[in-house]
């Protein structure tokens, strides 16, 4: 009879122990309330009057399906994220919600939908940083009763309309021809002013348009394909004509 009782006891034991890894959280509850938080290692939970549940304490990933939205400007979009989220306290996370993974994921989704609904097109598209912290903070908040901390979100895709997308083409195809045609104009003035300047120079300083032929037609007199005429200045043929005078 002792024998059967050691061994129940053995048993009993062997079935109390319970392993909670590093990276868990173990929530006991002792005849069904809260009796304390098993930290990682080995644990004794008696059977019957006792039972726990593990929280994994890493962060997770969780991938937001395609949310439908309107944005403020009523252009409506299809926008979908993924979010990081951590458990900060396992005693919150299983006694004030029933499923967090659950609830976060719509959270995440139901606030989606409002951000988006507050800015513009452009602002969605330009700013998506500042639309994805903007979310974050909101869902950070609203599941901190929950023992969860947000730690990023991250937008990742945007699916416009076709008709949408047509426009915004034609819009950036317009767009980068009026730069072009801004920086020709820049170029052509630019190139003006210092015509400009070179002939300003060139006028005020004496002998200085002989000197800027005759370098040109040294430069061209290097390729013997080109034919030059030479155009004699009405200076020289002037000062012959004094010389016949004379």
């Amino acid at each position: 009879m002792i024998e059967i009782i050691i061994i129940a006891i053995i048993i009993i034991l062997l079935l109390s122990i319970k392993q909670i890894n590093q990276y868990e959280n173990g929530v006991k509850f002792t005849l069904g309330k809260f009796s304390g938080i098993m930290q990682p290692g080995w644990r004794i939970v008696w059977p019957i009057i006792q039972f726990y549940k593990k929280v994994d304490m890493r962060t997770k990933a969780v991938d937001v399906p395609d949310q439908e939205a309107i944005t403020r400007d009523n252009i409506s979009v299809k926008v979908n994220a993924v979010i990081y989220y951590k458990i900060k306290s396992a005693e919150k996370a299983v006694l004030q919600v029933e499923d967090f993974y659950y609830a976060v994921s719509q959270l995440a989704q139901t606030t989606m939908r409002n951000a988006v609904g507050k800015v513009e097109l452009d602002e969605l598209l330009s700013q998506r940083d500042k639309v994805s912290e903007d979310i974050r903070e909101i869902i950070d908040v609203m599941s901190d009763p929950w023992g969860i901390t947000v730690e990023n979100l991250e937008l990742k895709d945007i699916t416009l309309p076709e008709e949408m997308k047509r426009v915004i083409g034609k819009q950036a195809e317009a767009e980068r021809e009026k730069r072009a045609v801004i920086i020709k104009a820049e170029g052509e003035v630019a190139a003006a002013n210092n015509m400009a300047a070179a002939a300003k120079i060139l006028s005020e300083s004496e002998g200085a348009l002989h000197l800027r032929t005759l370098q040109s037609i040294n430069d061209i007199s290097s390729d013997q394909s080109n034919t030059i005429v030479f155009a004699v200045p009405l200076e020289i043929l002037r000062s012959f004509e004094g010389k016949k005078l004379s």
